[in-house]
Order: C-alpha cells, then sequence, then structure tokens
C-alpha cells in the first residue's frame, strides 16, 4: 500500500510556498542600531531572504508533518508530478538570494556560498631556482 503524501498535489506544494514567500516578506527581522551623534536607538528593518530551511519550517509548523526532501529528491519516483514545482520553488529561493546578495540586500559572502557562487582566480606560481654565486668572482 502507498504511504499518504502530506502535500496532496503539485499545485498544494506552490500555494504553500506562496503563502511562505509572503509570510517571510510581510514579516521584517529586526536590527537594533544606535543613531545620531547621541547614539538614539532605533530599530532598522530588514528583509528576511528566502531559503529552504525556512519554507521547511513553515511547512512543519502548519501542521503538515511532511519531509520535504522526498519530494524534492523525487524519492522512489513517488514525487515524478512534483518535479517542476520543486524546481520552480528551488529557483525562486536562489534567485531571491542571488539578487538580494548583488544588491547589498543580504550578505554577497553568504549568499555566493549558500548557492555554490565561487570566485575563482587563478595564481600562477613562480619557482625561483636556487643558483650558487661565487662572490669572489
Amino acid at each position: 500500500m502507498a504511504k499518504h503524501k502530506y502535500i496532496e498535489t503539485p499545485e498544494k506544494l506552490w500555494e504553500l510556498f506562496t503563502e511562505y514567500r509572503t509570510h517571510v516578506k510581510s514579516n521584517p527581522r529586526t536590527k537594533h542600531v544606535f543613531v545620531g551623534k547621541d547614539g538614539k536607538s532605533d530599530y532598522e528593518l530588514l528583509e528576511v531572504p528566502l531559503t529552504m530551511e525556512g519554507f521547511e519550517s513553515y511547512v512543519f509548523e502548519k501542521g503538515l508533518n511532511s519531509e520535504l526532501s522526498h519530494y524534492f529528491m523525487n524519492k522512489d519516483k513517488r514525487y515524478s508530478d512534483y518535479v517542476a514545482i520543486c524546481s520552480h520553488i528551488r529557483n525562486s529561493i536562489r534567485k531571491d538570494q542571488i539578487e538580494g546578495g548583488m544588491v547589498g540586500q543580504y550578505n554577497p559572502s553568504i549568499t555566493q556560498r549558500l548557492n555554490g557562487l565561487t570566485e575563482k582566480q587563478q595564481i600562477e606560481q613562480t619557482i625561483i631556482e636556487k643558483f650558487d654565486f661565487d662572490v669572489n668572482d
């Protein structure tokens, strides 16, 4: 007997993701800052990036005790109908992180690491041979 899917359809998974995205973008984090020469205490609003971990937590907190990785990995080929939606969700999260990092909204270094983006530098190494010099010549 096939195991019950907590998220019944790909459309339901997409609906959950759009709810998560709306929730995240409408609930910024706050950073305690001190402004001006007198150091007046204030709070700065910071937009929260989309993350796969955040989406998984959101789904779990909605009462869907589901392992999202099964859907995204198409475990046992049981989630083939979800492949396109999962790909789009992954790309949406990545797009938010990369674009946010590029405009300085999110930390660019963390964005690069999370998304496997690296700056490649080719380093040439010059080998200097050791010569014996005769100082008496």
